[in-house]
C-alpha cells in the first residue's frame, strides 16, 4: 500500500473507544509507509515497531477526555453565548470564518442529507498585560494591572459528519504529525552522511509532500494545505517519490537508524505534543478576572494545543457543531466590478 492510499480512508484507522489488533497493525504499516517503505526490509520491523505504536495509541486515547465538549457555533446565539462573544468580536465574524472553510463546504455539498456538521475551530490566543479600571467592592480603581485576551486567526478546516468521526480524524492527524516529526529528524541526521545526499533530498521531499497533501494536524493549527489545483501535481510527485525510494540503495545501518528514530518519537509522543483544557473567567471586555472580583464575568472553556517543531505552534481550539444554514453562499463573480477595471 502506497502513501496515497492512507489518505483515502483516514478516519477509520483510529478508534478512541477501543484498541484492536487490526488497528495496531494498520498504524504500524502506516508509520512505515509514510516514513520509508524500505524499512520493511529490516528483520522483524513490524514487531519491533509495534510497542512504540501501541504507546502512541494509548496516548491518543488519553487525549480524548481532554478534548473540549462540542458547542454550537452560530451567529444567532452569539449574543447569548459568552464563549462565542469572547472568541468573535461580532456575530458576523462567524459566517465569515465558516465561508472560508472549503472543507466544510465540500462536506455539505457531498452529503446533501446532512443538516449539520462538526468541526475543529482553531484560534490564535493572544494574552497581553494592560492597565485598566477594576471594581473592588463599590470602589473603582484605576491603573490596575490586568490580563486581556483576544482570539484571532480563526480556522475551520477539520470537519466530520458526526462527533465521533471528528474525534477519530483528530487522532489520525496527531499520529501523522508524530510520523512527520520523525521524518524531520531523519532528514536532519542525514545531512551528516555524504553517501546519502540523493536519498536525503527524497526524504525532504517526502516530508514536504506529507505535510501538504492532506488536512493533517498542520492545517488544524498551522498553514493551509495545498490548493486543489496543486493536489494532482503533488500526488504525481509523491508516486514518483515512492518509486525512487523503493529503487534507491542504502545500507542496513541507515535503515536501522531510521527505524530507531521513528520508534523514539512514537515511544514518547508527549515530548512533541501537549493538549490541555483551559478555563478563563472573562469580563465582557475579555479581561481575565479572579474569583474575588465582583465585576460581571463568565467562565469560558477551550483547549490549548502545543506542538514542538520548527517553529513551535501554540493554538487554542474548540469542537463545534454547525448547522447547514450557517454556511454562507459561495461568493460569485461581481461583473460590475470586473467591468469597472476593464
Amino acid at each position: 500500500m502506497g502513501i496515497l492510499d492512507w489518505f483515502k480512508n483516514r478516519p477509520g484507522q483510529f478508534d478512541p473507544n477501543g484498541v484492536s489488533d487490526e488497528m495496531v497493525r494498520g498504524a504500524v504499516d502506516k508509520a512505515i509507509t509514510l516514513t520509508n517503505p524500505r524499512l520493511k526490509l529490516l528483520p522483524s520491523c513490524q514487531k519491533r515497531l509495534t510497542p512504540a505504536v501501541e504507546t502512541t495509541i494509548e496516548f491518543l486515547r488519553a487525549l480524548v477526555p481532554v478534548l473540549p465538549a462540542v458547542r454550537p457555533l452560530s451567529s444567532t446565539v452569539w449574543s447569548a453565548d459568552p464563549a462565542l462573544r469572547a472568541f468573535f468580536a461580532a456575530s458576523s465574524d462567524i459566517p465569515t470564518v465558516l465561508g472560508r472553510s472549503d472543507n466544510l463546504r465540500t462536506l455539505f455539498d457531498k452529503a446533501p442529507e446532512l443538516d449539520e456538521a462538526f468541526l475543529v475551530l482553531g484560534m490564535a490566543l493572544n494574552e497581553q498585560r494592560v492597565f485598566g479600571m477594576a471594581l473592588q467592592g463599590n470602589i473603582v480603581q484605576r491603573d490596575v494591572a490586568q490580563t486581556s485576551v483576544s482570539f484571532s486567526d480563526h480556522r475551520a478546516r477539520i470537519c466530520g459528519r458526526d462527533e465521533s468521526r471528528l474525534r477519530r480524524v483528530v487522532g489520525v492527524e496527531i499520529f501523522e504529525y508524530l510520523v512527520a516529526h520523525a521524518l524531520s529528524e531523519i532528514g536532519a541526521e542525514r545531512v551528516e552522511r555524504q553517501e546519502l545526499q540523493a536519498n536525503r533530498a527524497l526524504i525532504r521531499a517526502r516530508l514536504r509532500l506529507l505535510q501538504q497533501h492532506g488536512p493533517g494536524l498542520g492545517s488544524m493549527f498551522g498553514e493551509a494545505p495545498a490548493a486543489r489545483s496543486e493536489q494532482a501535481r503533488l500526488e504525481a510527485e509523491l508516486l514518483e517519490n515512492e518509486r525512487q525510494l523503493e529503487a534507491i540503495g542504502g545500507s542496513e545501518s541507515v535503515l536501522e537508524a531510521e527505524l530507531e528514530c521513528l520508534k523514539e518519537v512514537l515511544e514518547h509522543p508527549q515530548r512533541y505534543l501537549r493538549i490541555e483544557p483551559r478555563r478563563l473567567r472573562l469580563s465582557p471586555m475579555n479581561v481575565v478576572l479572579d474569583q474575588t472580583s465582583s465585576e460581571p464575568a463568565a467562565e469560558v472553556d477551550f483547549a490549548i494545543a502545543e506542538l514542538s517543531g520548527s517553529p513551535p505552534i501554540r493554538r487554542a481550539f474548540v469542537l463545534a457543531r454547525v448547522a447547514r444554514q450557517e454556511l454562507p453562499l459561495p461568493q460569485g463573480i461581481n461583473f460590475d466590478d470586473v467591468t469597472r477595471y476593464l
